[in-house]
C-alpha cells in the first residue's frame, strides 16, 4: 500500500481521523488509476509557505497549497504537498464552512492535482470542485460507519 504521511513544519493539523483521511487520499489514486509511491503532506504557516512559493515558483503572495510532483515516471506519483494552516483557517471563515471541511477540501485538492486535475479555467474549477466534494462526502460516510 502506498504511503501517505502528514508532517508539520511549524503548524499541527487540527483534525481527527487522520488515518481515514490518508485512506481516502489512497482511494483517489486507485480510482484515477495512478500508482502512488509516496505522498508527503507538510502543514505549515503562511510565512513558511510564502518562502517556498517565492523560492520555487517565484511568486510573492500567500497561498493555501503548493503541490510538487517529484516523480520522473509517468503514472507513478511521488509528491509533496504544502498546506498553510493560516490560509485554510482564513478560507474557512471567509467561505463560512467548517474548518474540517476546508482542510479536507485542500488535502484532496492537492491529491487531485497530482492526478492531473487542473483549476485554471472555469470548467476545470467546476470539475475539481465536484471531485473534492465527492471525496469529502466519502470521508463523512466512512466516518459515520466508524462512529458508534
Amino acid at each position: 500500500m502506498a504511503k501517505v504521511s502528514f508532517n508539520y513544519a511549524d503548524r499541527k493539523l487540527p483534525l481527527n481521523q487522520k488515518q481515514l483521511i490518508k485512506k481516502i487520499v489512497q482511494i483517489i489514486f486507485v480510482e484515477k488509476k495512478i500508482e502512488l509511491e509516496h505522498l508527503n503532506y507538510v502543514f505549515c504557516s503562511d510565512e513558511y509557505l510564502l518562502e517556498i512559493n517565492a523560492t520555487f515558483l517565484q511568486h510573492d503572495f500567500y497561498t493555501d497549497i503548493i503541490t510538487f510532483n517529484l516523480s520522473n515516471v509517468e503514472k507513478i506519483i511521488e509528491g509533496e504537498i504544502y498546506i498553510s494552516r493560516d490560509r485554510v483557517e482564513e478560507n474557512s471563515r471567509n467561505y463560512r464552512v467548517p474548518l474540517e471541511e476546508e482542510f479536507l477540501r485542500v488535502i484532496f485538492h492537492g491529491a487531485l492535482h497530482l492526478c492531473g486535475y487542473g483549476d485554471k479555467t472555469l470548467i476545470e474549477k467546476k470539475i475539481m470542485r465536484a471531485q473534492e466534494n465527492k471525496y469529502i462526502k466519502m470521508f463523512h460516510v466512512k466516518q459515520k460507519k466508524l462512529d458508534p
